[in-house]
């Protein structure tokens, strides 16, 4: 099935940056846009919930705004994440927020809700919802996701363990809609190798973070640029679900990042460390594919380095 008219037509590059927990805000969504890609936030960002309607004001107008003024290159669209999990006490109004402003992508997490899906395609909107194993992936589209976001090892943040080549393969035999993959994408040769192997898009997170626009701590952007994937520890013990964090974070809090205890999942915390410190805060998350990222730089720049590397690539496989 080919992608929709909104994942597609007015894209520079088939990607959808990722929603990045305290990070991603107004500006950075507003520069991904302007920028040809899918730029995105989780609702939770904004605080209190109030600001939610203010932020989605904020970002249709600029976007609305800058098509006025570029109608040979509109922006592309936004979303917005929503945690679909029990302790998330905003979500139905965060929800209502989404049906006000009709936000074109709602990226849904920790959760599948038929009701969410129902809300958002009452107005024409699409739900993309992350997975990390196949079994996750048939629920979602059973409850009426319209596409998957695979989200693979090497991922920053919430990911899983299975390569990007065996998730995509499995979630392929079955389903032919949109697929989006996660896990280290951080070149555009990356970009153009997730959709040789079955994705349609990529779904980029960690090299936003080492941008200008980012709401990030700059020590945080600093310490993306000058680590690799050796840098990278893959843990529960911060928020209950295993995810990707960078180590120097982790011994800057006081722990050893080599030698972490197991966190007793069925009292998972989204923000709250069981050492106390703040999970996204204090302790940074951060995906495998960070060694590509050599500075901090504007949303633009950056998208226009994934442009360039994209077309690269592309050219190297015609010329065979």
């Amino acid at each position: 099935m080919a992608l929709p008219a909104l994942l597609k037509d007015k894209l520079r590059l088939p990607v959808v940056a990722a929603p990045l927990f305290i990070i991603s805000h107004p500006a950075l969504t507003i520069a991904q846009c302007k920028a040809g890609v899918v730029g995105a936030f989780p609702a939770l960002n904004a605080r209190p919930e109030s600001q939610l309607d203010e932020w989605l004001a904020e970002i249709t107008e600029a976007l609305a705004a800058h098509d006025a003024k570029h109608p040979d290159r509109p922006a592309a669209p936004f979303a917005v994440n929503q945690i679909v999990h029990r302790s998330n006490k905003r979500l139905e109004h965060d929800l209502a927020m989404c049906v006000k402003y009709k936000v074109p992508v709602v990226i849904s997490s920790l959760g599948a809700v038929p009701e969410v899906n129902a809300a958002i395609h009452s107005y024409g909107g699409i739900v993309l919802h992350d997975v990390i194993n196949n079994r996750h992936a048939n629920s979602a589209i059973r409850k009426g996701a319209d596409g998957l976001i695979a989200v693979a090892a090497g991922a920053g943040g919430h990911a899983g363990t299975l390569s990007p080549f065996a998730l995509v393969q499995e979630i392929r035999e079955w389903f032919d809609g949109p697929l989006l993959l996660s896990g280290a994408i951080a070149t555009g040769g990356a970009i153009l190798a997730a959709q040789a192997m079955g994705a349609d898009m990529a779904y980029i997170g960690s090299p936003f973070i080492a941008t200008t626009e980012a709401r990030a701590n700059e020590a945080y952007k600093q310490m993306i640029v000058d680590s690799a994937a050796a840098d990278i520890v893959y843990s529960n013990y911060f928020t209950g679900i295993h995810g990707n964090y960078l180590k120097p974070s982790i011994a800057a809090a006081g722990m050893d990042p080599d030698h972490l205890p197991e966190a007793d999942p069925s009292k998972m915390d989204f923000e709250t460390a069981t050492s106390g410190a703040k999970a996204w805060k204090d302790i940074w998350g951060c995906g495998q594919g960070i060694g590509a990222i050599k500075s901090v730089a504007p949303t633009a720049e950056l998208v226009a380095r994934l442009e360039q590397e994209y077309a690269a690539a592309r050219a190297r496989i015609t010329a065979g």
